[in-house]
């Protein structure tokens, strides 16, 4: 029979190498097509997807399409309902699948996508439907239950310790007073954030506060700190999630930002945390400020990928399509680490359900007791995952990415 398969979510630098494993395991292993929606499942539903069997495989094209950052295929944040309140929508893709014969469908991407699986899987059973569904994980967000780490994370931890080291050595560099404030992603898990503590080394000092949206935020408390470091240094580099929140629950954005706009899984947009913890710095202390926000970068910058985690995304792939093709179904693959030193790391399958919308936070026994920086306990678990490259294909001074053409 023939496989689907689809990306969802946010994008991360390494997604297509997963895409690239599973496509190649799939062919390996005797589908006579496989197909990429375009878009996730609401491209599907759309009837938008694409004969994959084809257009990539040279052993040139699956290496352009391993170093492409952002999602092939495309993606998106459509969350599907309750079988049971709009079966006209699970008997339209189901429809679809039967048309294209599929046997074994993928779907690459985080908590929500994991949603899908789950509820896929669960009507294709109550159906007796013959289709294979597994998800495959992806997020920069290191936030998906069950396994030890997801790809992508690997690569943007990399970045934010490459980049908090060239901001720090920017913030000393004229000898004033100066506190810099950098925001990066996460909304209630600071697994990103907490990268930003790799920057520590011989050659560098490392930042001064990680903020993480585990411990609850107090601006008096923040000034505090702010303020008796300067005492110390002139230059105070912070690291703090978009997703910090006061003890009442609001976000710390939301004191300036009155953006309401929330996604189909009612997310709502953060940004603006730097800003404002910048702005209330310069007000109440006498040093320049500078607000720093990260933002999609951290997620696309594909000329420093990790090459551990482009490996290990395109590993999840193959296992996914070969335990596919073995008869599993409603089953996320995990990663399992084995050990630190030497690393060594594994695959493993789990009952996509209980990944489905459980958020993985940062133990908080990995945090000082000041809640300032990262124990060594974190930079052991975190190190392994950033180490190596895999360089880009340049073609006339520029990375070559290679695109769908839809």
């Amino acid at each position: 029979m023939n496989a689907i398969i689809g990306q969802s979510g946010g994008p991360t630098s390494v997604i297509n190498a997963t895409l690239a494993g599973v496509l190649q395991a799939c062919l390996a292993r005797g589908a006579e097509k496989v197909y990429g929606m375009e878009h996730g499942i609401e491209g599907l539903l759309d009837g938008k997807y694409k004969e994959m069997t084809g257009a990539i495989t040279s052993e040139m094209g699956i290496e352009l399409l391993k170093r492409t950052p952002a999602s092939y295929l495309g993606t998106c944040r459509y969350k599907l309902g309750d079988p049971d309140k709009s079966p006209e929508v699970y008997e339209k893709i189901f429809a679809i699948l039967k048309k294209l014969d599929i046997g074994y469908f993928f779907y690459i991407g985080g908590n929500d996508s994991m949603d899908t699986i789950h509820k896929l899987s669960v009507y294709g059973r109550q159906i007796n439907s013959p289709i294979r569904f597994m998800g495959v994980p992806k997020t920069i967000d290191n936030d998906l239950a069950l396994t030890d780490h997801t790809p992508g994370y690997g690569s943007a931890a990399k970045y934010i310790g490459v980049v908090m080291k060239e901001i720090i050595r920017d913030a000393t560099a004229y000898g004033n007073k100066y506190v810099t404030t950098v925001e990066i992603m996460g909304r209630n898990a600071g697994w990103l954030t907490a990268a930003a503590a790799l920057a520590r080394g011989e050659d560098c000092e490392g930042v001064n506060l990680i903020c993480l949206p585990e411990v609850p935020f107090h601006l008096d408390r923040f000034l505090a700190k702010v303020e008796s470091m300067q005492k110390e240094r002139n230059s105070v580099v912070i690291a703090v999630s978009e997703g910090v929140k006061l003890e009442d629950g609001r976000y710390v954005c939301e004191l300036s930002d009155d953006v309401k706009f929330v996604d189909a899984f009612g997310h709502r947009k953060l940004t603006g945390t730097a800003r404002y913890l910048s702005n209330l710095v310069a007000s109440n202390m006498q040093t320049l400020t500078r607000a720093i926000e990260l933002s999609t970068l951290q997620r696309c910058a594909g000329h420093v990928t990790s090459r551990t985690d482009i490996t290990e995304a395109y590993q999840v792939g193959g296992a996914a399509a070969k335990a596919a093709f073995e008869g599993h179904t409603g089953e996320m693959v995990a990663l399992k680490r084995i050990s630190n030193d030497p690393y060594q790391c594994t695959t493993e399958l789990v009952d996509v359900g209980a990944v489905a919308n459980i958020e993985k936070k940062v133990p908080l026994e990995w945090v000082n007791e000041r809640f300032t920086d990262m124990k060594p306990e974190f930079l052991a678990y975190a190190r392994p995952l950033i180490q190596a490259e895999l360089t880009p294909i340049y073609i006339n001074g520029l990375p070559r990415h290679t695109i769908l053409d839809m």
